[in-house]
């Protein structure tokens, strides 16, 4: 199976024109040809089945059939996380979407005050939307940061339950099926002040076991855990 995605294009049955990138990803490196079928996603959440009708030296069309599966998970994930180094910024982006997040929000801590540019803004969204064509999602996640920590309450405000990882926490976890927000502090812990931050917000916390994980592997092994499980009814 190949996913596309095709950011700002309403899924109707127009016709969808491929090129750039794109086209030479999926026409020159990967050979497709007329007659494959191709799963197309507008990145929000929604998917079709499409048809190769024409391939060019430049662009190719592809017609749009009925519905496919959108491959998303039961909950709905945002992940605020204290913002790394920008190569590993980049491999967190990559698995949590792979895993099913719905949005990665880089925030800034006591102990790990960073800010990104908008250029590396820009190679982490990309990077999300290949993860999406490459585990076969329909919903790219939205990419933020880096913001002050004294936002966590409006960034919150849309998840109804809110779990943050520290080491003081119980292993288990009792999610329901709404939106979740996840925190994920530096390797150093969350500080004394942050901590009573986020108990005021609500925000309650999680062990993942008496290891010192890095924020990247935290971030996945929350993530995997929340949505790679089933919800119960």
């Amino acid at each position: 199976m190949i996913t596309l995605v095709v950011s700002g294009h309403e899924l109707d049955t127009s016709p969808i024109e491929v090129g750039g990138d794109s086209y030479r990803h999926l026409f020159r490196a990967r050979r497709l040809e007329l007659g494959a079928r191709v799963r197309v996603v507008d990145g929000e959440g929604h998917a079709r089945w499409s048809m190769v009708e024409r391939v060019d030296r430049t662009a190719a069309k592809l017609v749009v059939a009925g519905e496919a599966p959108s491959n998303e998970p039961e909950r709905e994930l945002t992940i605020l996380v204290a913002a790394p180094r920008i190569q590993r910024a980049a491999w967190l982006v990559e698995k949590v979407t792979e895993v099913g997040a719905v949005a990665v929000r880089f925030i800034n801590s006591e102990r790990s005050p960073r800010s990104y540019g908008k250029a590396s803004l820009g190679r982490l969204r990309r990077l999300a939307a290949a993860a999406v064509e490459q585990c076969h999602r329909a919903r790219v996640p939205e990419i933020t940061g880096v913001h002050s920590f004294s936002e966590l309450a409006d960034l919150l405000t849309a998840c109804r339950e809110r779990w943050f990882l520290d080491l003081e926490g119980a292993a288990g976890i009792d999610a329901g099926a709404g939106p979740v927000g996840l925190l994920v502090g530096p390797e150093g812990g969350w500080t004394e002040s942050e901590r009573e931050n986020l108990l005021a917000l609500d925000c309650r916390p999680w062990g993942l076991g008496a290891r010192t994980l890095r924020v990247e592997t935290a971030a996945v092994a929350g993530s995997s855990l929340l949505l790679l499980t089933k919800i119960a009814v």
